[in-house]
């Protein structure tokens, strides 16, 4: 005999064979792991005196590890003399946020710990509201009748 609702009143119970109930819970919570996807935390390094290439090869870098659907750890590494110039490092930041806007939100904005400063992203979630027919254009295509 297993409780079906226990919090009813009075309590439902229903007699089964419990081996069969188990394996077939089991079978369950199996499936529900099976679909269900990992988030995984991918992360960028950036240096101070990154050039435009470099910058746009890690950016695409990001792109792609948002687009499947994991988060985004941007990381700058201060070294020497590097450590007296943080603004610096906070404009690259700013820069990397803003280049990847279209595709993430910032979960935690830049900050620096020690000689490391660090920011999270996150891909932007999905808007059910928009239409599925946008990518259609007004211009209708009639067959010519012969």
């Amino acid at each position: 005999m297993v409780k079906i609702a226990p919090q009813a009143k009075p309590p439902v119970c229903k007699i089964i064979d419990y081996g069969k109930f188990r394996f077939e819970q089991a079978k369950r919570e199996k499936e529900a792991r099976k679909n269900q996807h990992m988030v995984e935390i991918k992360e960028v390094r950036l240096s101070l005196n990154i050039d435009t290439h470099d910058f746009e090869t890690k950016m695409n870098h990001a792109v792609r590890f948002l687009k499947e659907g994991n988060k985004v750890k941007a990381s700058i590494r201060f070294r020497g003399r590097e450590m007296g110039h943080p603004e610096q490092g906070y404009t690259i930041m700013k820069k990397f946020a803003d280049s990847l806007a279209e595709y993430a939100v910032v979960e935690k904005p830049a900050k620096l710990e020690g000689r490391n400063m660090l920011m999270f992203l996150a891909c932007k979630p999905v808007s059910r509201t928009a239409p599925k027919n946008a990518a259609k254009s007004g211009v209708e295509h009639h067959k010519s009748v012969k």
